[in-house]
């Protein structure tokens, strides 16, 4: 650990060589409280590692490491000279967006007080109270630099995109094209020609029921999912089987809201050919248990559909050494705007899926009597996309890679951990959902006051909570409930705010009628 002699050897000396900052950044970060959990496991492989004497040779690269002087400003997302899609003379003097905000890269400590001035929506007020928001597995609020890339789209580089010879038609493709690049490498993709861009989750997951569904299910298959379902992972498999004449199987759940591993395996057989679940559950944050139920259904011949719309913001994602056929997530979940998601897909998969809508950019030559259609992802994305907001998303995931989703899912672990036990400690408080490997849902019920009562009482002091079934009915009324109270966390909440909420929420108990 650092000493105090470490100090002052730096303070007498003057600027410490790299050897002893190193060593002395190391020991902060190894500092942070994140041993001894799944969320640490999952973001080890995502920690850099600085050079020390003992690990002379680790993978660092200073030059990565550069900050910007401050007040200059960069072109997030912007096409460059190099592009691979345009090679046009950019205008270099119009005006850009703010910076991405930067952590000092010589500070590994998690600055939640940095973080927070980057929303300006944090500083609202509600009802005379500064705003709590705790409704991030609903939606998640924008940093500025989102907004501003996305005013800066429609101010600078507006246009449709592909098959224009223009300056903004380039601006804008080079901005779209780019933006699937940022997602490729945000979840570790192969190829950017793996993404494909949707308004959201449930549109995606539409597609693959529509396309490789309707093509590839048939009369006595079977679908397999799992009762933490959003409803947009339910619905799409029961019309498909009540189409097809497939049947739909669900994996059940234990006490604790954890899909039962040894339940799960038994559903699997030959005639398994889909199995779609979520890799956090919206209602209880439980984290299931995706790498070992992927390689259980692909022993048997299935494919595997993976929600990633809670866990997206939350832990490291790699579809490729999850192994997974389809990921998908919304870009809204992320810090991005509404109406833009994404659809990972294998690329065989994707080859081999037919369109499932008909339009322009989608086509390669049509006549009246055939339609050559264009390689995935372009297949996909009949008529005019969502451009502005698949820029915002690209911007949204580059300011969470400038933080670190290792940083984020280590602080936001100890949130969850502090707001369990606040929350554990008000009597007539039932916590919904206690698995032992959970993230960022609070989901609760308190006696003798209905979730809608306490939701609006919470909004009077200024937290913003969701109460309701959260679109995944099934796995409530598994734990004999219509309705919770769903607090969930992001990386810009703090304990303070916890705390509110736990004092409100003793206010409520306290106040019959309140």
């Amino acid at each position: 650990m650092i000493t105090n002699n470490d100090f002052q050897t730096i303070a007498h000396t003057g600027l410490p060589d790299v050897t002893d900052l190193t060593r002395v950044l190391n020991d902060l970060f190894h500092a942070l409280p994140c041993d001894g959990s799944r969320i640490a496991e999952l973001t080890q492989s995502a920690i850099t590692v600085l050079p020390d004497e003992q690990h002379p040779q680790a993978d660092f690269d200073l030059a990565a490491l550069t900050v910007p002087p401050r007040g200059v400003l960069t072109q997030t997302g912007m096409p460059t000279e190099n592009s691979q899609f345009y090679f046009l003379d950019h205008a270099r003097n119009r005006q850009t967006a703010a910076p991405l905000p930067i952590l000092d890269p010589l500070r590994r400590a998690f600055d939640v007080n940095t973080i927070r001035r980057d929303f300006p929506i944090l500083q609202e007020r509600i009802n005379g109270k500064q705003l709590v928001w705790f409704d991030n597995a609903a939606t998640t609020q924008k940093p500025q630099v989102v907004i501003d890339r996305i005013s800066q789209f429609y101010q600078q580089e507006n246009s449709n995109i592909h098959r224009a010879a223009h300056t903004l038609a380039a601006r804008a493709t080079d901005a779209y094209e780019q933006a699937r690049e940022t997602v490729a490498r945000f979840i570790h993709a192969p190829s950017p020609n793996n993404i494909v861009f949707v308004r959201g989750t449930t549109e995606a997951i539409n597609l693959v029921e529509q396309s490789w569904g309707r093509q590839n299910i048939g009369q006595d298959d079977e679908i397999v999912i799992s009762w933490l379902e959003h409803h947009a992972n339910i619905v799409p498999w029961q019309q498909l089987c009540a189409e097809t004449g497939a049947k739909l199987r669900v994996a059940p759940v234990d006490e604790q809201g954890q899909i039962i591993l040894s339940d799960y395996q038994q559903l699997l057989n030959s005639k398994t050919k889909l199995v779609a679940f979520t890799q956090v559950s919206n209602a209880l944050g439980t984290v299931t248990p995706a790498q070992a139920m992927i390689e259980m259904a692909q022993r048997v011949g299935a494919k595997v559909l993976l929600d990633g719309a809670q866990s997206v913001s939350h832990l490291p994602t790699d579809v490729q050494a999850l192994g997974v056929d389809w990921f998908v997530f919304s870009g809204h979940k992320i810090f991005a705007p509404t109406g833009i998601g994404v659809l990972y897909g294998k690329a065989d998969l994707l080859e081999s899926m037919p369109p499932w809508q008909g339009g322009g950019n989608m086509i390669e030559d049509v006549t009246f009597e055939n339609t050559v259609y264009q390689p995935a992802p372009a297949k996909f994305e009949a008529g005019t996309g969502n451009i502005a907001d698949a820029v915002g998303l690209g911007a949204a995931l580059e300011y969470v890679e400038k933080i670190g989703i290792a940083n984020i899912a280590c602080y936001e672990h100890e949130l969850l951990q502090y707001g369990i036990e606040a929350l554990s400690r008000i009597n007539g408080l039932r916590l919904i959902g206690t698995a032992a490997e959970k993230t960022s849902v609070l989901s609760f019920v308190l006696d003798g006051h209905s979730t809608h009562e306490v939701g609006s009482a919470l909004n009077r002091a200024g937290i913003a909570v969701r109460s309701g079934h959260h679109c995944a009915q099934p796995i409530l009324r598994r734990f004999g409930l219509e309705s919770t109270v769903r607090p969930s966390l992001a990386f810009y909440n703090t304990y303070e705010e916890i705390d509110r909420l736990v004092g409100a929420i003793r206010h409520i108990k306290s106040s019959r009628g309140f």
